[in-house]
């Protein structure tokens, strides 16, 4: 599981990230229409950038080696105003 930490102020928020999910979320970023969505989208805002096609199969290895490596700290910043980020899997 996937847990991601932040902390403004005074509140801190945990929001868990199974791996299901991820999955899941992998599938339809991978998906044909989605990439057709965002691209659209970013040709409406006048930008010339268009987002590169991924396949599912290239991400396939990093989604098992996530599962494979519990415990490690992906991301972990402290910003000067107090706001700290922290992603562990």
């Amino acid at each position: 599981m996937l847990k991601v930490r932040v902390k403004v102020k005074d509140k801190r928020f945990i929001v868990p990230v199974p791996y299901p999910v991820l999955n899941f979320v992998c599938t339809v970023i991978t998906s044909k229409k989605f990439n057709r969505f965002v691209n659209q989208a970013i040709e409406k805002d006048g930008r010339k950038f268009k987002v590169p096609h991924i396949e599912r199969k290239d991400l396939k290895p990093l989604l098992k080696a996530f599962a494979e490596h519990k415990g490690i700290t992906l991301v972990d910043t402290k910003l000067n105003d107090g706001t700290e980020v922290t992603v562990k899997l």
